[in-house]
C-alpha cells in the first residue's frame, strides 16, 4: 500500500483516514466514511494504544456509525477490536449494546431501553433506525435456529418481532430483501420456508450443524452413487443382451441345417 511504501507513521495516517472518512461524510457517502473510520481506529490497536483515550472516542464514533447504519447488519468489525473490547471496563453501556446487536433478539433490546431509557436518544442514535434493525436480526436468529424444520409459523415470528400478524409478511419480505435469509411465504400454512439463514455469531454450535449437514450431504450423495452405479450395470446388461439377439437374429437369416443333419453320412446314390 502506497501509506507503507511512504513509511507513513501510525499517526498521521490515523489523521489521513480520518480527514477522508470526514470528507465522505460530508458528501453523504456514509458507507465509505464508515471505510475509512474503521482504518483510523485499527491505526490504535497496537499495546496501551488500545485503551487510549483516543481510541475509546473514536470506538464510541464507530459504534454510533454502524448502530445508525440502515443497512449494516454485521457488527464483527468492530468486537473484533481490542479498543471496542476495552469498552467492557471503560464505557460498558455501549459494549452491552454493541452485544445485543452482534448475538441477542429484540426482547433484550427491550430490556435494555428499560434499564437505559435516555441512552439512545441522549447519544445521537437513531431509535427508529435500531428498532428496525433488531427486529430484522431477531427474524434471521429464528431462521438459523429453525435449520432442522425449515419453517417459521406467522405466530411464532408475530411474537418475537412484537408485531401483529397481518404485518409478518411485510417483515419476512423486509429480511429477505436486506439478504439475511432466503425463502418464500407460504400463506396456505401461514408460515415462514426458510431456504438459507445468515448466522449472527459462527460458534461451536454452528460448526456442529455444518458438520452434521456434511454427513447428511455425504450420505445423499453415496446413495445418487450406487444408484448410478446400479443404472449403469443395468444399462450394460440391456445392451449386451441386444447384442446377443442381434447376433442370434443375424445368424438365423440363411439357410443352416440342424446340428443332426450335418454329423449324417452321406446318402447312396444309385446310378444306372
Amino acid at each position: 500500500m502506497w501509506l507503507e511504501t511512504w513509511e507513513m507513521e501510525k499517526e498521521d495516517q490515523r489523521k489521513l483516514y480520518l480527514a477522508i472518512s470526514e470528507a465522505a461524510s460530508g458528501n453523504g457517502q456514509e458507507d465509505q466514511s464508515y471505510r475509512y473510520l474503521l482504518k483510523a481506529l485499527r491505526t490504535t490497536q497496537d499495546g496501551d494504544d488500545a485503551s487510549s483515550e483516543e481510541a475509546k472516542t473514536l470506538s464510541i464514533r464507530a459504534l454510533t456509525s454502524a448502530f445508525n447504519d440502515p443497512v449494516l447488519y454485521n457488527f464483527s468489525d468492530l468486537t473484533n477490536l481490542d479498543s471496542v473490547q476495552a469498552l467492557r471496563k471503560s464505557d460498558a453501556t455501549w459494549f452491552e449494546l454493541l452485544e445485543i446487536f452482534s448475538t441477542e433478539t429484540l426482547d433484550d433490546y427491550a430490556d435494555f431501553q428499560e434499564s437505559n431509557s435516555d441512552f439512545v436518544s441522549s447519544h445521537n442514535l437513531n431509535e427508529a433506525i435500531l428498532e428496525r434493525k433488531m427486529r430484522l436480526l431477531t427474524l434471521t436468529s429464528l431462521a438459523a435456529s429453525a435449520s432442522s424444520t425449515r419453517q417459521l409459523p406467522y405466530g411464532q415470528i408475530a411474537k418475537a418481532l412484537r408485531v401483529p400478524s397481518e404485518d409478518v409478511e411485510m417483515w419476512v419480505i423486509d429480511v429477505i430483501r436486506a439478504g439475511l435469509v432466503e425463502g418464500k411465504l407460504s400463506q396456505s400454512s401461514q408460515q415462514f420456508l426458510i431456504h438459507r439463514a445468515t448466522y449472527r455469531v459462527f460458534g461451536e454450535n454452528q460448526w456442529r450443524e455444518v458438520a452434521s449437514r456434511l454427513d447428511l450431504w455425504k450420505d445423499s450423495l453415496t446413495n445418487v452413487l450406487r444408484v448410478i452405479r446400479e443404472q449403469k450395470e443395468s444399462f450394460v446388461r440391456d445392451k449386451e443382451q441386444e447384442l446377443r439377439e442381434a447376433e442370434q437374429a443375424a445368424s438365423g437369416k440363411g439357410y443352416r441345417p440342424g446340428r443332426n443333419m450335418r454329423n449324417a453320412a452321406p446318402a447312396a446314390v444309385e446310378v444306372e
